[in-house]
Formats: C-alpha cells, sequence, structure tokens
C-alpha cells in the first residue's frame, strides 16, 4: 500500500527547514559575529593595559602630569564624543539596554553603529591613558551589541525577537569575553540586560558567549582576572564578616548609584546649566577635580583599579582612604560625560572596604574581607545580585567562597533598595528613549 506524498508533513517541513539557505546563511554570518565580539573584546583589553602603562610611566616621570593631561584630554574626549560620537558617552550598558527597550530603527542604529563602537573604544582608552577611573566592561558590552546588530544586516533576521537576541547576545558575549567569564555572561544577559529569557534567545546567547569565549581563551589563554585566591570564611567571625560587608557595601553601593542617576539626568541648579551651557569647560573642570583626588590618594586612584584591587587580595599595602576617594574619582569621571564603564572602578572600591571593614572585623581573614567587599558592593551598585556573585567567583576562581558571597551579595541587594529604588542601569537607560512626536 502507497502511502500519499503529504503522508509525513511534518518530517518534510523540519528537513526543509534544516537545509533552508537563509537559515544556515543566518548562522554563518552569528557565528561570524560572535568572532568578531571576542576579539574586538581581546584587543580592547590589550590595548587598556598598554594604556595603563602610559599612565603609570607618566606619573613615575611627573607626579604633577594629571593636573595638565586630566583636564585637557576630559575636554578633548568630551567635545569629540559630543561633536562625532554621539551616544558613545558613559557606560555602554544603558545604550544597549535603551536599544533593547526601545525597539526603534533610528535609536538603534544610532546608539549601536560600528562609527559609535569604535569611537567609545578609542575614546576610552584616551580616557584611561589620561587617568579617568572608568572601565572597559561596560564599553565592550556596547560593542558587542553593535557588532552583532551591524552583522544582521548582512542577512534576513525578520523577528523582532531574533534582532533582540542578536543585541542581548552581543553584550553577553562582550561579558564573558572581557572577564574571561563565559558563565558571567549568561547570567548578566538574564538578570540585567533582559530579565527575561526566551527559549529562542537562549541558544543565541550561548551560542555567542562560548564563541566569543574561545577566541578569548585561544588568544590569552585560561587566566582568572584577579588571580586564583584561597580565602576562607570560618566559625562566627566570618559569617559576621558576611553581614557585615554585605550591609556596609550594599548601603555604600546604592548611595553610589543615586550619585551616578543624579550626575546623569538631575543635576539641578547652577551646576546643571553651566554644565548644559558648557559642558566641554565642565569635563575640563572634572580633570581637575580628578587631579587633586590622585594627589590626595597617593595616585592610587587612576585607571580601572586592578592593581590596587590585586595588591589588596595579596594583602599589600594601600592607603586607608582609597576606597572613598575612588568613589569620588569615578562619581567624577562619570559625570563629565566621557566614555567609561564602572564595573572595574566598583570592584576597586568595593576591595577598598576592607580598610574600613578590618577597623570592625579585626579578627577576619584579610582576602576573604576584600572578596567580600568586591561582590557587596558592585551588586549593591548594579542591583543584580546573582551577577555580581558569579563574576567574582569566575574572577578569582575561589569555590571556598561560593556561598559566602552568595549570601553577602543578595544582603547587600537588599540594603541598596533602601537607597536606591531604581536599578542604574535602568534608570541611565531612560535618558537615551526616543522622544514622542509632537
Amino acid at each position: 500500500m502507497r502511502l500519499p506524498r503529504n503522508a509525513f508533513p511534518v518530517a518534510r517541513r523540519a528537513r526543509h527547514v534544516w537545509l533552508s539557505r537563509s537559515l544556515w546563511n543566518r548562522r554563518f554570518v552569528f557565528l561570524i559575529g560572535s568572532v568578531l565580539v571576542g576579539l574586538a573584546a581581546v584587543a580592547f583589553a590589550i590595548a587598556a593595559t598598554k594604556a595603563n602603562v602610559l599612565l603609570h610611566a607618566l606619573l613615575a616621570a611627573w607626579r604633577w602630569a594629571p593636573f595638565v593631561t586630566a583636564p585637557v584630554a576630559f575636554a578633548a574626549v568630551a567635545y569629540v564624543g559630543r561633536r562625532f560620537f554621539q551616544g558613545a558617552q558613559g557606560s555602554g550598558i544603558p545604550q544597549t539596554i535603551a536599544a533593547l527597550n526601545y525597539p526603534v530603527t533610528g535609536l538603534r542604529d544610532q546608539l549601536l553603529s560600528l562609527r559609535v563602537a569604535s569611537g567609545k573604544i578609542v575614546l576610552t582608552l584616551l580616557g584611561l591613558a589620561c587617568g579617568a577611573s572608568i572601565g572597559r566592561e561596560g564599553p565592550t558590552v556596547q560593542i558587542g551589541a553593535a557588532i552583532m546588530y551591524s552583522m544582521s544586516r548582512l542577512s534576513s533576521f525578520p523577528h523582532e525577537a531574533m534582532k533582540r537576541g542578536l543585541i542581548l547576545a552581543g553584550g553577553a558575549a562582550g561579558i564573558a569575553a572581557a572577564f574571561n567569564a563565559p558563565l558571567a555572561g549568561v547570567v548578566f544577559a538574564i538578570e540585567e540586560m533582559s530579565r527575561s529569557f526566551s527559549q529562542r534567545t537562549s541558544g543565541i546567547v550561548m551560542t555567542a558567549v562560548i564563541s566569543a569565549g574561545i577566541v578569548s581563551l585561544a588568544l590569552l589563554g585560561d587566566y582568572a582576572y584577579f588571580g586564583q585566591t584561597n580565602a576562607t570564611v570560618n566559625a562566627a567571625s566570618g559569617w559576621l564578616a558576611v553581614v557585615v560587608c554585605g550591609s556596609f557595601g550594599g548601603l555604600l553601593g546604592g548611595t553610589f548609584s543615586r550619585l551616578l542617576i543624579a550626575s546623569g539626568t538631575r543635576l539641578t541648579g547652577r551646576l546643571a546649566a553651566f554644565r548644559a551651557r558648557r559642558p566641554v569647560a565642565f569635563a575640563a573642570g572634572c580633570g581637575v577635580a580628578l587631579a587633586v583626588l590622585g594627589i590626595a590618594s597617593d595616585d592610587t586612584i587612576y585607571g580601572t583599579g586592578y592593581t590596587e584591587t590585586r595588591t589588596l587580595l595579596e594583602g599589600g599595602p594601600i592607603p586607608q582612604s582609597f576606597g572613598a576617594l575612588k568613589l569620588l574619582a569615578t562619581v567624577v569621571s562619570y559625570a563629565s560625560g566621557i566614555p567609561g564603564g564602572i564595573f572595574s572602578p566598583s570592584l576597586a572600591v568595593g576591595a577598598g572596604l576592607r580598610q574600613n571593614a578590618a577597623l570592625l572585623l579585626p579578627g577576619s581573614p584579610v582576602a576573604a574581607v576584600v572578596i567580600l567587599g568586591m561582590v557587596s558592593y558592585f551588586s549593591g551598585v548594579v542591583q543584580a545580585p546573582l551577577t555580581a556573585f558569579v563574576i567574582v567567583v569566575e574572577m578569582t576562581r575561589d569555590s571556598d567562597m561560593a556561598l559566602p558571597l552568595l549570601a553577602a551579595s543578595l544582603i547587600a541587594y537588599g540594603f541598596s533598595r533602601f537607597v536606591c529604588p531604581r536599578p542604574v542601569y535602568k534608570a541611565l537607560a531612560k535618558s537615551f528613549r526616543p522622544h514622542p512626536r509632537a
């Protein structure tokens, strides 16, 4: 008995879809985009390291150099960014969230263009070289999202969900490659940028993160961002450190977030009027303020804070005021309007809490308090406790601290919400939303 030709329609459709030329074209374009995100993140990381070396060489030659270089560089970066790369200012994560939340083609073309991404790289590197307290991880999110969004034009991605998935995947791949932390990239995409995760999007994000991670691993090797630590907490004194660091870090992180939101959206009075009228001069003034903070901190608040955080983890000497001054330096750098993220500086501020928490926790292990301070403050700033937990665990590879770190991150999140009810990136993303037509 012969079966009719349409006896297995589902199987025929599945085979047709699997062999579809347009489907394989989209997959190829997506894979190439993921690899390019990994390459861009690695190149950005190497260039940022060289910018940091240049900064310290300048400081070694003349300690007072930032009083000249910082105002000039801040003013130049602010002018060039406003004139040629509108949308490159600040972290890059609010821009990516805005592109996800407001599906307007013109807005996405502006915030996620390759021109803005290239300007973001160059201007962030210039800011790092002149001592700005900024990081490269937030900018890498916008750069990754811009690359993936631009690649979508090379093939047909008909559904809005797929375009959102590409932007989300590019941002997640950027985080994964920047920190060499693939799991952190996935969790960050779920918790911070998307707050939702469809089945189709999950596959796109996973593939992008794995591809970018492989590129980073192949070029930079298997490394931990801050090196492997062996810190542990035990008995009542150790868990007291969890509670103290979690509560103090959350309150301080929430305060920092409120300051960033105010500097980005709610400056009032004469200061706001001056920045609106003379943005370049305002940026130069922020450069002078940064140089003053640099002198007060014995030159420790410049740049990403990676060196100082590593020193604190190893028990080295850092000025007692480092955490507070690094916080102020990061606020000043962000308020100036230059491109740059807050991930690395926030981790450095959190590590600096060890200097203050040591007064309340005299018997706790130094490395354990440093790591707890990092995860607590970072969770308080971004209000994404799982992301903060996963990033710190992957950067230190200290599995023994997993449970204390998770507890401290959740405590910090709760305290931060009392101080700053709105997550900082969501609040800042609203400044990029399109204006309704009159």
